[in-house]
């Protein structure tokens, strides 16, 4: 079993750490989690919030500081005659989180440091539909290499990398079991990329793209903090992440969220899966391009892939001059949206629907339409209340999600980052 992002601590009856290593990396995960909250904190006031004895927390705060995970910002004064107290705040610009995205049409990096600054971001437009999975991977590798090399000159070592991707995933194996619209089954994708990645010697991890911008939106998103919501990615296929409780919902062997392929019409177009009738058939960013622009469609011969921002752009203007067949194919569009996200209210009681990709870019001309359906289609009343909310974080927000994944695993246990860093010589 991996472990998941923290979105919610731990309560209740969980049993306690076994033994004092474990004890301790618990510790210090915990200190961790609380200084990522707040720009600063005394360790008075960590013990406090943590209800770690005082000694316990400047105990581990030694090794945090050795570790270079945490820094000292100055002094706090508690009242008019407390005693200073040193505040400390969370560090880490030599730790580096990497995420990465390969969809249809690009790939997409975003790197971080621990402390949440942005050092890497950029989308490469790349034809992993029509390139197969040798070449595919061939060039995400070189990706991530050109990425963490500049993660390096940035003064950062990258502590792992997490790859999004369209698809059913073992998150466990790191095995792509199957992605339709890269026509990929059982791709062992951790293992090709740690291979390519070579003396590098980064961890690779692997996870659906849906599940990655869930994380995303629900850390910082547009519904940042909202505890039940779901994601749908805006892609040539559609992808659903959902955080029930404050926790990302993956169901018995992880594969939930596949909801582009909900059957919605059973006289409908074949789907990548092989099935007839899918959602994403209605809704995805292939169906709408070829509604709106079919000298443009997907997987045409001799065509060059343009970004998909490109492709929206295009669509969006049309729709901002009054091109009447744009205006009908998106109206139509949105009902299908708001027809699928009914079903998704009825069965998880979601607050917020935030859609991304070109929903998102289109939201104006879609979500009208979408809501009107959701409205009318959703059975108990209170869940009328649910709203689709249009995704600030862009193409971008799987990969950022892959790297918020990496930093909770750094956070779950900081002992596996790098021993103590030795002091320099005195001179």
């Amino acid at each position: 079993m991996t472990n998941e992002p923290h979105l919610a601590r731990a309560t209740g009856g969980a049993a306690p750490p076994a033994g004092p290593a474990a004890l301790r990396r618990a510790n210090l995960s915990l200190v961790l989690r609380e200084l990522r909250d707040h720009p600063s904190l005394s360790r008075a006031d960590i013990a406090e919030a943590t209800g770690l004895h005082r000694a316990t927390v400047s105990n581990l705060m030694a090794e945090l500081l050795e570790r270079r995970l945490v820094r000292e910002v100055g002094v706090e004064h508690a009242g008019a005659i407390g005693r200073p107290r040193r505040a400390v705040a969370l560090h880490g610009a030599h730790v580096g989180a990497l995420g990465m995205e390969i969809n249809v049409d690009y790939i997409a990096v975003h790197g971080t440091d621990l402390s949440g600054r942005v050092l890497v971001e950029r989308r490469v437009v790349f034809d992993a539909m029509g390139s197969g999975p040798d070449r595919a991977v061939r060039r995400l590798g070189l990706v991530a290499k050109e990425a963490v090399e500049a993660l390096r000159r940035a003064g950062t070592v990258p502590a792992g990398i997490a790859v999004a991707v369209p698809g059913l995933v073992d998150v466990a194996r790191g095995v792509v079991t199957l992605a339709p619209n890269l026509y990929w089954h059982d791709l062992p994708l951790a293992d090709r990329l740690t291979s390519m990645l070579g003396p590098l010697s980064v961890p690779v991890r692997v996870d659906n793209d849906a599940n990655l911008a869930a994380l995303a939106e629900y850390v910082s998103g547009v519904a940042a903090g909202t505890p039940d919501l779901v994601y749908l990615t805006g892609e040539v296929g559609v992808g659903g992440g959902i955080i029930s409780g404050g926790r990302l919902l993956r169901g018995a062997d992880g594969f939930s969220g596949e909801v582009g392929h909900l059957r919605v019409d059973p006289k409908g177009d074949r789907c990548g899966c092989g099935r007839v009738g899918c959602w994403e058939t209605k809704v995805g960013l292939a169906a709408l391009v070829r509604a709106t622009m079919p000298e443009q469609a997907y997987g045409l011969p001799g065509k060059p892939v343009p970004d998909p921002g490109e492709r929206v752009a295009d669509i969006a203007r049309g729709l901002a001059s009054g091109d009447r067949r744009m205006t009908m194919a998106v109206a139509q569009a949105g009902e299908w949206l708001g027809l699928g996200g009914s079903i998704l209210a009825n069965l998880f009681n979601p607050r917020v629907i935030v859609v991304g990709g070109h929903f998102a870019s289109l939201a104006q001309w879609l979500l009208p339409h979408a809501q009107d359906q959701l409205r009318r289609l959703v059975v108990a009343a209170p869940a009328v209340q649910c709203r689709f909310v249009a995704s600030t974080l862009g193409f971008g927000a799987a990969s950022r999600g892959a790297a918020s994944m990496v930093v909770n695993h750094i956070l779950d246990d900081p002992t596996t980052i790098m021993d103590p860093l030795p002091r320099p010589a005195a001179h």
